[in-house]
């Protein structure tokens, strides 16, 4: 079948540039963006449920822009006063440069790695003695505190916000070619709006080897892998399955 029309489980791309738009216009495609998934903040009321103490804390460990909002917001809900000597380990520079929109940096003892938990064990090696807190999601992967304890550091987790189904009623008579999805919770928001979901001839892409599982899982048709060695990137991925598909014509 010939593919016109797909829809991106994720908010639009800021800016003119995007390999979708490059994407749409190659091969006159429809591309519209919505996000499947939404994250929500867990109230002080709640955090306070997980017995876990900011003040303790002479360390964070930041994952993502995401978990430094959330950190900043409860622990102003809580009349937390963040101690000027607190250090600051982010997963990436991009993510430390965003501490900026709460502290001043130069200021702050900041580090951090260049993309992965593992990347970040280098860094964090000489600072064994801290008392780390892991601001996190309900649904933060296991890869990140395992690796946390089996390097023998002192952290607790603080779970401040979640993962929740966006609300796609709008949707339900609308019919795309090809539905694109980035993590597990995107495929159980297509679910849980639509219960009665038929795939027929609707393909599916996954970013992702767990996105892939949970397609299989249930018992979806995966149609489009992306990373793969020839392709990368979705876009790069969705373009090889365009051009294959015009082969098989």
């Amino acid at each position: 079948m010939a593919i016109k029309t797909i829809l991106v489980s994720q908010p639009k791309p800021e800016g003119e540039k995007s390999p979708y738009y490059d994407l749409a216009e190659k091969h006159n495609l429809k591309i519209d963006f919505r996000p499947f998934i939404h994250v929500e903040g867990i109230g002080a009321q709640e955090f306070r449920q997980q017995k876990v103490n900011l003040a303790d804390a002479s360390a964070l460990i930041l994952t993502s822009k995401i978990a430094i909002d959330h950190f900043f917001r409860i622990a102003e809900e809580l009349r937390f006063e963040v101690p000027e000597g607190m250090k600051y380990f982010c997963i990436s520079e991009a993510v430390a440069l965003y501490l900026q929109k709460y502290v001043t940096y130069r200021k702050r003892k900041i580090f951090f790695g260049k993309q992965t938990i593992n990347d970040l064990m280098e860094v964090m090696k000489k600072h064994k003695d801290e008392k780390f807190l892991l601001p996190c999601t309900d649904i933060l992967r296991d890869s990140i505190p395992t690796t946390l304890e089996e390097n023998g550091y002192d952290f607790k987790k603080a779970v401040l916000y979640r993962t929740v189904a966006s609300d796609l009623s709008d949707l339900e008579n609308v019919y795309y070619d090809m539905l694109v999805f980035f993590s597990p919770g995107g495929i159980e928001s297509l679910l849980k709006n639509f219960p009665d979901f038929k795939q027929n001839n609707t393909l599916i892409a996954a970013f992702g080897p767990t996105t892939a599982n949970a397609v299989v899982k249930n018992n979806l048709r995966l149609d489009v892998h992306a990373p793969m060695p020839n392709a990368p990137s979705m876009t790069g991925a969705i373009e090889l399955f365009i051009k294959e598909s015009k082969k098989k014509k």
